[in-house]
């Protein structure tokens, strides 16, 4: 399987003009792999400005990119009366092909909810859309089954109604809210415990086949520091990186660490 590196740019940068100066430069930094799939989900307003071949690649700045296009977040109706909505064909008809549903700071902010993530996970499917689904428990300082019961409860309500065949294009993020932007990243003996609890629950969900592929990503102040050991030891298949994807070298970094793996 290959390892999926994602970088989620959140509202940033401030202009177009440096958003695609970021991508131009994260073009460049990030290398050639068959080993690595890597996703820049910059803020919704700029994504049509990234041109996007027919085969899915970036053909931006005059060089053609393996790098996908992915989005922050998605309405769960297409079209209709829904203002500020952006809807999944709309998406898929500027070269998205991932979206990230469910991170803590839409449901923080923004009060994205499980019942209204497992609707964007639905519609986004049936758009042809790969989702990311974002867990994660707010702190440590409750009880271990407590916390436990909150992300299962994230995972099992975004999943709900999904079939198996649909399950493939379904990737879940591992984010405790407390490492996010904090500079105090989990452990990757303790992501390695919550991966495989996380694949326990889609066992439980749809079965041990399908479980012992399931991809699942860590996130929550990853950087080039640490990555190397989250994807060596944390149990995952890869990374959602905030913070440290604005910095095109660093990301290119992150995803170097994935290739030699």
């Amino acid at each position: 399987m290959k390892k999926l590196i994602v970088a989620n740019w959140k509202c940033n940068p401030a202009t177009l003009r440096q958003a695609q100066e970021l991508f131009r430069a994260t073009i460049k930094a990030v290398p050639k792999s068959k080993n690595v799939k890597v996703v820049v989900c910059p803020p919704s307003v700029y994504l049509s400005g990234f041109r996007f071949s027919a085969k899915g690649g970036s053909a931006f700045g005059g060089q053609v990119s393996g790098l996908k296009l992915g989005a922050q977040d998605v309405f769960w109706e297409d079209t209709g009366a829904y203002t500020g909505a952006v809807g999944p064909r709309m998406l898929k008809s500027v070269g998205v092909t991932y979206v990230v549903m469910g991170h803590s700071e839409r449901r923080e902010q923004f009060g994205d909810t499980n019942e209204s993530v497992r609707k964007k996970v639905a519609a986004a499917l049936k758009g042809g859309l790969c989702v990311i689904v974002c867990v994660g428990e707010k702190t440590r300082e409750a009880d271990a089954s407590e916390y436990a019961l909150y992300v299962k409860k994230e995972v099992e309500e975004a999943l709900r109604g999904i079939s198996k065949a649909a399950l493939k294009n379904v990737v879940v993020a591992y984010e405790p809210l407390w490492a996010i932007g904090s500079d105090e990243a989990d452990t990757p003996e303790s992501t390695l415990e919550m991966a495989l609890y996380i694949r326990k629950i889609i066992a439980g969900m749809f079965g041990n086949v399908v479980a012992q592929s399931f991809p699942v990503l860590y996130g929550g102040s990853v950087n080039i520091g640490n990555a190397r050991a989250f994807l060596r030891d944390g149990g995952v298949d890869g990374l959602l990186v905030g913070r440290a994807s604005l910095d095109s070298k660093a990301f290119g970094k992150i995803v170097e660490e994935a290739n030699g793996l």
